[in-house]
């Protein structure tokens, strides 16, 4: 009888434990496959930060004392903020959807925040809601929006210790505070954005690192978010192999499974979700008046490519000026971009990847019957392809469909390259299989 009762109440915690685990609706569903097919974002990393030009991370790298960094809001006047002219820039880009930093690790809110006075329209002579602006602003042009939300915040007692220095900030202990405020805060502040500006389509995290040991209650903030909005999907930038509750999985600065950063996500823990690269025009994600590693054309579209050979989006980040306008060089990427997708934009949106891993010479993607062949490497005459052994009817370039001889060998393709004559380099070659 003892053994008997034993085994009931283990199979009722394992019961309760199985129905605990997180499925997503149909709305959820559909949505990560709407993330799937869209290929291409754009990331806005944009605060008071800005005003300083050093960048998204200056009051942890300057070691600012609280009192020293919130005057900043007070000069926090963008004039020149437009969000249907950003809404429209993102657009000619050929983007799908907006990521947009709520809150960084700063812990300045850029929405009319109930839950903390230090926000946009209480602190700022701008006294305008941002997040709600750009929400309706990227609707009317057909983009989705998406919050970035720090995990992680440098001004509130309640997740660091109080009367900190700068000094502090940077070594920062995770059994001081108060957790128990702090994960009520962020659920309060959760809530407003998934209650007041309309349909979201995602919750970014970021700052999981920062406190590896704490208990980050995701059960209860994922459950949240997926109650508010099923629809809405769930990623963490974690570093870490999926949890439970997360609808995608993001990429800092690096492709799937490569870690070239040493922070990255390990191979091993590259997950079935849709996956999200996110990467930098500039060398900062915030606005750097001294950012010397402006990327070309070149190198953002290489980054696209290959984020869509190995089944992925791509999230390009832009930092906006202190008075709101977004850099040229920044710009002028964009644009060229939407003007390559123009072209060539269905050979991304919409394809599979991941079934031959990308290089520097080419990426490869697949929709339906036919695999796009992404040259990137121009100067080639030959492109070699290995382990390519499904049955090939012919290979024409994208759009104009003129031949393009081969030989195969094997389960080794060599294509003789054409001169491609594109305005847009690097060009595409479409395989039917």
């Amino acid at each position: 009888m003892k053994k008997l009762i034993i085994l009931l109440v283990a199979c009722s915690v394992f019961s309760s434990l199985h129905a605990q685990k997180y499925q997503p609706t149909s709305e959820n569903l559909a949505n990560r496959q709407w993330f799937e097919d869209a290929k291409f974002g754009v990331f806005i990393h944009w605060g008071v930060y800005s005003i300083l030009g050093d960048g998204e991370w200056v009051m942890n790298q300057q070691k600012f004392a609280l009192h020293e960094y919130e005057l900043l809001p007070k000069f926090f006047n963008p004039i020149d903020f437009d969000a249907k002219e950003w809404a429209r820039l993102f657009k000619s880009a050929g983007a799908h959807y907006v990521t947009f930093t709520s809150r960084h690790h700063d812990g300045f809110s850029m929405w009319d925040s109930n839950a903390s006075a230090y926000n946009i329209v209480q602190a700022t002579p701008f006294k305008r809601d941002i997040v709600k602006e750009l929400a309706e602003a990227c609707r009317v042009e057909g983009l989705k929006i998406m919050f970035y939300y720090s995990l992680l915040d440098w001004h509130r007692d309640d997740y660091l210790p109080a009367g900190r220095t700068g000094r502090e900030i940077a070594d920062r202990d995770s059994t001081k505070g108060n957790w128990n405020s702090y994960i009520r805060f962020m659920k309060a502040q959760l809530t407003e954005l998934l209650t007041n500006y309309g349909r979201i389509d995602g919750i970014w995290f970021d700052g999981d690192w920062d406190k590896p040991k704490a208990d980050w209650r995701y059960e209860e903030i994922y459950s949240l978010i997926h109650r508010l909005q099923p629809q809405c999907l769930v990623g963490n930038n974690h570093h870490k192999a999926p949890i439970d509750g997360e609808d995608f999985q993001m990429f800092e600065r690096d492709l799937p499974g490569h870690n070239t950063t040493g922070f990255g996500t390990k191979a091993e823990d590259v997950g079935k979700l849709p996956k999200e690269v996110c990467g930098t025009i500039g060398g900062s994600w915030g606005f750097n008046i001294k950012d010397r590693k402006q990327k070309s054309f070149q190198e953002v579209l290489a980054y696209l490519v290959k984020a869509s050979g190995y089944g992925a989006n791509l999230l390009l980040n832009v930092g906006p000026m202190p008075n709101g306008e977004i850099q040229d060089y920044q710009q002028d990427r964009l644009r060229e971009l939407g003007q390559w997708l123009t072209k060539y934009g269905d050979a991304i949106y919409g394809t599979e990847g991941g079934f031959i891993p990308p290089n520097d010479d080419y990426a490869l993607t697949k929709k339906g019957k036919e695999i796009y062949l992404h040259i990137l490497n121009t100067s080639n005459t030959e492109i070699e392809v290995d382990n390519f052994d499904v049955p090939i009817q012919s290979i024409t370039t994208f759009g104009t469909k003129d031949k393009v001889s081969y030989t195969r060998k094997d389960s080794v393709l060599k294509v003789n390259l054409p001169k491609s004559g594109a305005e847009i380099e690097p060009y595409v070659l479409t395989i039917k299989i």
